[in-house]
């Protein structure tokens, strides 16, 4: 493999156009300590990938990053403490010519100027025309993408070393941003996920990772003006002579961007990097054209999505970080390289290359929009908007027993550059009185878009288009549970407030005991798990509430200084049943057609305070279960043993396999284990193993959103209202259960479908969503989906304790 690339280097080599890629990998350093002792297992490859290259490992990264800069004085490796799921380092390299470097404070309190004063940061820009402007470019946030990162270390040798003219006109013009290894846990095990099995791709709007985190931490540190995200695979989505993908995308477009200022420039850009790349045709060695199908030699374009088709590939949900980095003013590209090879690596170069050569050339006007987004926001006039499509504010009451989640979001609103503030005084709004300290959002500022995203209801968009890509609801306020009142804009509401520089989470315990634990939030569950993972034993009444005895008091009391819960002494009603520690096993799916719905499950357990054991079909299988608690969430393929190559290792092997499985889940179930179905594939595996013979019904597989509820009176659902909420992904429903116990159905209404896209939604009106069969209980909800859905883990640990 390195040959095929030192030949295609020299190839490049020759070319006038641009500037070659620079091999930084030609002469790999020797292995470190960490790897002659084995404690750093690397993947060679991964079998989800067609095609295989001798791409740069994560242990060799460092060294390569030390040597240029001891090499260059544009290059910084910035330190953070900051580490990976599995404890890897991120790495962070700024290039830039000499005279920015050393000035990135001033670069930065340029962009923060921006924010608070954008017209005069226009006017800035009019008279300094030749400010540098940061560009972000990320590599690999997909492990299994590997030519992200092998495209951003030739990036960096570049401009670090060469002096050509574009090279140079580069650096004028900006500040390169590279965010190295997205991954590194990905990276490391060849898998797409983190080390805690999240795709991180999926978790901004959540931010439940610390590598998303970090992430985030740059995008609002530097406000790019350009983001490029740098991913794989797509052959063939826009046939043979366009290979690989350039946003930006097809509609639906978010309804919180101000489009018209990104719409300007992105598809123009767009069609710079695709000129990039087929300028540079010629150099590509067709390494893998046989089996890949993909003629990079005769490449005439490559798909851009909102040129090239109508529905599909779309910017509505804020979970990917193009379209996160979009709320902070960039213009943010997802770039999808053709193949997993060195062709594949200067594709993804020559796209980069494209862009900022593209930014260069239009810095000035590109940079006076993005701060024109910020300047509708501050002075509250969105001419791309209908009037009232932002409201005037929001108002985030506080509970005043458990305030966790509202003060949740306000962190979280504060960590993604969104300013909050507290009410000095008393208030009315709408006939409602509102304490001093409530926390509203004035939506007069900057970033009101994504303000606006992260608290709005969201909208039924199923007749918009005919498909989605990935999520289309994420409502923090129902899905994290705390209230956020619309203040409509045209309201009269001039409420003067402080703001908010803290938020402290500290609880309290009033009384002498015994001392009830409301089932409230995730919070709350995980203060009554600490105490029953340390042995002791609490009991449990009708509405979920969990009372600890008087002596539990100095417990309790360490417990809530860092849990927003206020615990009240009362007394234990009748009818209590006494809990213990439960033990809880997972599924483990590995990455089933590379998406692993059991991690967001298990995460959830974890932050109820449980203590979850994974274990593979394979396991179940040859040791069979010893937990109290089973739950299944995840594809039906698990159970099945004619799994494609790349699954093989997640499902089970051999018919004998299955059948052991079979019996020894039987066993479980009938001693009185408690067995937990979540999600549709879940619930189609327990038909299939003879667990239940009630029906499984299902939509779509990309269906998802957020629903109404009608629950009965049951321990299953304690703590909710009989008309609530749940969310669906695959959404989930169930006939023949007349002679079982229906917990929740789908409320009996034409408009019990809230927000997300879900064709055929009709079927399931009044549609039974929880059902319980012996010891088996099915679930048509995803209440742990990505760590996400705080509102609904109580589901979960309802079910856990449930005897």
């Amino acid at each position: 493999m390195k040959k095929n690339l030192l030949i295609g280097l020299t190839s490049i080599a020759l070319l006038t156009a641009t500037p070659a890629p620079i091999n930084v990998l030609a002469d790999s350093p020797p292995k470190t300590t960490m790897q002659q002792q084995g404690q750093l297992e690397e993947k060679d490859k991964s079998l989800f990938n067609s095609e295989h290259y001798d791409f740069v490992k994560y242990s060799e990264i460092q060294a390569k990053l030390d040597q240029l800069a001891s090499e260059s004085n544009r290059i910084t490796i910035e330190e953070s403490d900051v580490t990976s799921a599995n404890g890897h380092k991120m790495y962070t390299v700024i290039v830039s010519d000499t005279d920015a470097k050393g000035k990135f404070g001033h670069y930065k309190a340029l962009r923060k100027k921006m924010i608070k004063s954008p017209m005069k940061a226009q006017e800035f820009v009019d008279k300094h025309p030749d400010v540098k402007v940061p560009v972000m470019i990320n590599g690999s946030i997909h492990g299994t993408e590997f030519v992200g990162t092998d495209a951003v270390l030739q990036l960096i040798e570049r401009f670090s070393k060469e002096n050509d003219a574009q090279t140079k006109e580069i650096l004028e013009d900006h500040i390169l941003i590279f965010n190295v290894v997205a991954n590194p846990d990905g990276r490391i095990g060849a898998t797409r996920f983190n080390g805690n099995g999240i795709d991180l791709n999926r978790d901004f709007i959540t931010q439940s990772q610390v590598e998303t985190e970090h992430m985030v931490d740059m995008i609002t540190e530097w406000n790019p003006m350009v983001f490029l995200d740098l991913h794989g695979y797509v052959k063939g989505s826009g046939g043979p002579s366009k290979p690989g993908l350039i946003e930006p995308c097809t509609p639906p477009h978010n309804p919180n961007y101000e489009y018209d200022l990104f719409s300007k420039w992105a598809l123009n850009q767009a069609e710079a990097m695709e000129k990039s790349i087929v300028n540079n045709k010629e150099s590509y060695q067709n390494t893998n054209t046989e089996t890949s199908n993909v003629d990079y030699q005769n490449m005439t374009g490559t798909y851009i999505p909102q040129r090239d088709d109508s529905a599909g590939w779309d910017d509505y949900p804020p979970i990917f970080t193009p379209m996160y980095a979009m709320y902070h003013g960039a213009y943010g590209y997802t770039l999808e390289a053709p193949t997993n090879d060195w062709d594949g690596v200067q594709w993804t170069y020559d796209a980069v290359m494209g862009a900022l050569s593209y930014s260069s050339e239009n810095k000035v006007e590109m940079v006076k929009d993005q701060i024109e987004i910020f300047k509708r926001g501050v002075q509250f006039d969105h001419p791309f908007h209908e009037s009232g499509h932002f409201p005037k504010a929001y108002i985030l009451p506080v509970d005043e027993q458990d305030s966790s989640a509202t003060l949740k979001v306000v962190q979280h609103l504060e960590d993604n550059d969104i300013s909050v503030e507290q009410a000095k005084k008393d208030f009315e709004y709408n006939s409602v009185t509102y304490p001093k300290g409530t926390y509203i959002v004035p939506m007069d500022q900057a970033k009101a878009g994504l303000a606006n995203t992260m608290l709005w209801d969201g909208e039924d968009i199923t007749e918009d288009t005919p498909s989605m890509y990935d999520i289309s609801a994420w409502n923090l306020p129902e899905l994290w549970g705390f209230k956020a009142i619309e203040v409509s804009a045209d309201a009269a509401f001039d409420v003067k407030g402080a703001p908010v520089n803290k938020v402290t989470t500290n609880g309290e315990v009033v009384g002498s005991g015994p001392y009830a634990i409301p089932n409230t939030s995730v919070e709350s569950i995980s203060i009554a798990n600490s105490l029953l993972n340390s042995g002791h034993s609490l009991q449990r009444d009708e509405e979920g509430t969990l009372y600890a005895p008087a002596e539990l008091r100095s417990e309790l009391k360490e417990l809530v200084k860092d849990h927003p819960v206020k615990i009240e002494s009362k007394q234990v009603p009748q009818g209590v049943e006494v809990i213990d520690s439960q033990t809880v096993a997972i599924l483990k799916d590995g990455g089933m057609n590379k998406a692993q719905t059991h991690a967001g499950t298990k995460l959830a357990l974890e932050r109820l305070g449980f203590t979850v054991q994974e274990v593979t079909p394979q396991e179940v299988a040859e040791n069979g279960l010893n937990t109290d608690v089973f739950i299944y969430n995840g594809t039906s393929n698990l159970i099945s043993y004619n799994n494609r190559l790349a699954n093989k290792e997640f499902g089970l092997e051999s018919q004998e396999q299955y059948n052991q499985f079979k019996g020894n889940v039987e066993n479980f179930v009938e001693n009185g284990g408690n067995y937990v179905a979540i999600g549709a594939g879940a619930s189609t595996a327990t038909k299939a193993l003879g667990l239940t013979d009630v029906e499984i019904n299902k939509g779509g597989a990309n269906s998802n959103g957020i629903v109404k509820l009608t629950h009965t009176q049951s321990s299953l659902t304690a703590g909710y209202q009989q008309s609530d909420l749940g969310f669906v992904y695959q959404p989930t429903w169930y006939t023949n259960t007349e002679d079982k116990t229906v917990i929740s159905t789908y409320e009996n209404s034409d408009n019990f479908f809230l927000a997300g896209h879900w064709k055929g939604q009709e079927a399931a009106k009044g549609k039974p969503v929880i059902v319980q069969d012996g010891n088996v209980t099915l679930m048509g909800l995803e209440p742990g989906f990505r760590d996400h859905t705080d509102y609904l883990f109580r589901l979960l640990s309802n079910a856990i304790y449930t005897k």
